[in-house]
């Protein structure tokens, strides 16, 4: 309005010759909370994290700490991927995850270049899962779980 000034604090509006009076700040609505599937495959990724750790064969340790960590990819997807309308072929999750949360990029490369190994771990190939590599997976997989849980709207 002409003959309105508004500080740039933006406190408090007044016109020539008027006393300022208090303006309420923009907020933004604040986040619809988390959905009970996104709820659900956090649950899941914790139980799965669990197993991992209770299994002492690096075979089996290896797919439960990326199964873990599948699911909370798999979470994030519930909470901010929108429904796709065109056909096309299916994409995996890590894929999806780097598009869909960009902050979460890095992860979804490392995750997605464990998949091989995963595949030889069910199957029973064992030549390059060894008890090391079972134990980073699971490290890794911990924080991951870890940093999906902080997106979570509050």
């Amino acid at each position: 309005m002409p003959g309105t000034t508004a500080p740039a604090d933006g406190g408090a509006v007044r016109s020539a010759g008027e006393t300022a009076r208090p303006v309420a700040p923009l907020r933004s609505p604040a986040p619809a909370p988390p959905s009970r599937d996104a709820l659900g495959l956090l649950r899941q990724a914790a139980e799965q994290l669990a197993e991992a750790h209770r299994e002492t064969e690096p075979l089996r340790r290896y797919p439960a700490a990326y199964l873990a960590a599948l699911r909370a990819g798999a979470a994030v997807l519930a909470m901010r991927a929108r429904p796709r309308t065109r056909r096309g072929a299916p994409r995996d999750v890590w894929r999806l995850l780097a598009e869909v949360a960009p902050e979460l990029e890095e992860w979804a490369v490392f995750f997605a270049g464990c998949s091989r190994l995963r595949i030889e771990a069910e199957a029973g190939i064992g030549r390059h899962v060894d008890r090391r590599a079972a134990d980073d997976l699971l490290r890794q997989a911990e924080q991951f779980v870890t940093r999906v849980q902080l997106l979570l709207p509050r």
